[in-house]
């Protein structure tokens, strides 16, 4: 596996799994509890960093579905008063936007990868990355955010995503196959088939990023509410390492830490 390289921080190939902190400064977000105020940016990234996380996520737009729509400009506003608050820290960073707009806000500071859920759809987005020399965690998107319906699709939009890359000049990224519940067409048994097969998007070659988090798919199954889908996500989060998922995107960043430990520990192939 070829592996991507983020603020000097190795994913892929044989660097351990990573854990992705969810900086989450939208008060949108379908996961009410993980919504941080500016003025406590500071102290929680801090203590995602303590407790094991190896990279911070910052979002400011909630892509859940029937989440209320912001402007650009309200989201540039919100991820711009965040990213004060990092700078100086020395913590690795990614953004989780797909505006062009609000990207070049955001490059105003100490950021070193891009999350775009859009997967380069835009050509001026994909542009801004390769100008910027950043490297790109990149979701299967065709138009809309998580646009693929099933396996199939998710893999054929995978490969479409590898030649954006191409296109663009940018050759430093992670896939994501974009589990979850983004569009109407999409059920939660598409979810459940994108987890099992997770191996399969390895025939890509780069590093991939496992995304599930209190999702609704979780949800569904074990009828519980985004507050207490900690378990579940937990459980579905040791299957994508054993099928190879190289990052791990989480709310939880203390207790996903202890269960890579205890993976690793037990002899899995993680």
């Amino acid at each position: 596996m070829r592996s991507c390289t983020v603020n000097k921080l190795v994913i892929g190939g044989d660097a351990p799994p990573r854990i992705m902190g969810v900086l989450n400064v939208s008060p949108e977000s379908f996961y009410h509890d993980s919504y941080i105020p500016t003025n406590e940016i500071h102290r929680k990234a801090v203590e995602m960093i303590e407790q094991g996380a190896d990279m911070l996520d910052v979002g400011a737009r909630s892509t859940a579905p029937n989440a209320q729509a912001i402007s650009g400009t309200e989201e540039g506003n919100r991820i711009d008063a965040a990213l004060k608050e990092l700078d100086g820290t020395g913590f690795t960073i990614s953004v989780d936007t797909m505006n062009p707009w609000v990207l070049d806000v955001c490059l105003k500071h100490e950021v070193h990868a891009v999350n775009d859920i859009a997967g380069f759809a835009s050509d001026a987005y994909a542009r801004r990355v390769a100008e910027a020399g950043l490297p790109a965690f990149l979701m299967a998107t065709d138009y809309t955010p998580g646009d693929a319906v099933g396996l199939e699709e998710t893999k054929a939009l995978l490969a479409t995503i590898v030649k954006r890359c191409e296109t663009a000049g940018v050759d430093n990224y992670v896939l994501d196959p974009g589990v979850g519940i983004w569009t109407p067409q999409r059920s939660y048994d598409d979810n459940w088939e994108l987890c099992r097969h997770f191996d399969e998007f390895l025939a890509f070659d780069r590093p991939l990023l496992g995304a599930i988090s209190r999702k609704s798919f979780i949800g569904d199954l074990v009828k519980r509410e985004p507050e207490d889908r900690l378990p579940g996500s937990l459980a579905v989060t040791v299957f994508l390492l054993q099928k190879g998922a190289s990052v791990i995107r989480t709310h939880d960043v203390k207790e996903t830490f202890d269960t890579i430990k205890v993976c690793q520990r037990m002899g899995k192939q993680v």
